[in-house]
């Protein structure tokens, strides 16, 4: 057996990050199994309304009246119901059964979900290191969802039939999830703190890089959120007969952009693949001026009611 003191010698830096990266993911897998964590302690409502999500014999009427137990969420999921995001058809709906039909079961369980985790993200009570990574992933979810949003216009703008079953409202939403196990994981680094444990903080962030994927994914995975959500936060696409554009490749279409946007020196080793459409959508977002580009995501931000 290797002596403690060889694992620091840089040679085997790898190997001591990949002993820390089990450790952590199997504490997570295994808070999430007993129900211990660190599933991030969302609303009760939230979490009852993704229960009735996967029951077939849930109908409009009871998700809405599960929302009316939470005045906050009843009026954020109104307000995201006459949004310009979500409302096509630009008409107002001022009642919770109204907002609810007009969304859809499981789109209103995605805004919930979504909302919550953002308003967590910004609230939590963990130490200064802990907020600043949790405020800093909230930042970079909402302009992923924006981003997504603006290349799947687009791609309906450029072929309107053939991209038809594409929902800008989704992409948003998957955006904004897609790094919810990244909670899981410094909550759980926060408790290894406290326990008195000892974990360099850049050791920490390199295993939230390599662990949040799986995370986010069994996360999401637990709450039943379909494929898409799935694909996305794991960025790993599942096998399919079907050739279509999914979210994923929307997602890294926008990543691929955003790297763009922010001048972040590994777009040499990011690889995208995309059609003809896909090239036209890129070079179209690509050469948007930098206030014009920020002005349309924020756009999409500020329009979409959470």
């Amino acid at each position: 057996m290797n002596h403690l003191s060889f694992f620091w010698l840089p040679q085997n830096k790898a190997l001591l990050l990949q002993g820390i990266e089990t450790e952590f993911s199997q504490l997570v897998g295994n808070s999430i199994a007993t129900g211990k964590i660190s599933l991030p302690p969302i609303p009760d409502v939230v979490l009852r309304i993704q229960q009735l999500c996967t029951q077939d014999s849930t109908g409009i009427v009871d998700v809405a009246d599960c929302l009316l137990e939470d005045p906050g969420l009843t009026a954020i999921v109104i307000r995201v119901a006459n949004s310009v995001v979500f409302n096509r058809r630009n008409i107002t709906c001022m009642d919770l059964v109204t907002a609810v039909s007009r969304l859809g079961i499981l789109r209103v369980r995605d805004i919930v979900t979504a909302q919550a985790i953002e308003q967590l993200k910004h609230s939590v009570n963990l130490n200064k290191v802990c907020n600043d990574i949790l405020v800093q992933s909230a930042a970079v979810s909402r302009e992923l969802g924006a981003a997504m949003v603006l290349v799947t216009n687009e791609f309906k703008h450029l072929r309107p039939d053939e991209y038809k079953y594409l929902e800008h409202e989704k992409s948003l939403l998957v955006g904004l999830l897609a790094d919810i196990g990244l909670f899981c994981l410094v909550s759980e680094y926060h408790l290894y703190l406290e326990k008195g444990n000892y974990l360099d903080q850049d050791i920490a962030l390199q295993i939230f890089q390599g662990q949040c994927s799986a995370t986010s994914k069994l996360v999401l995975g637990h709450w039943g959120f379909d494929d898409d959500f799935l694909e996305v936060c794991s960025n790993e696409a599942k096998p399919s007969d079907e050739d279509v554009l999914s979210y994923l490749a929307i997602a890294r279409i926008a990543n691929h952009l955003l790297m763009f946007r922010n001048q972040d020196e590994r777009i040499d080793e990011h690889e995208v693949e995309f059609n003809a459409t896909g090239a036209e959508v890129l070079y179209k977002l690509s050469n948007l001026s930098d206030v014009e580009f920020q002005s349309q995501i924020n756009d999409v931000i500020n329009t979409s009611g959470l």
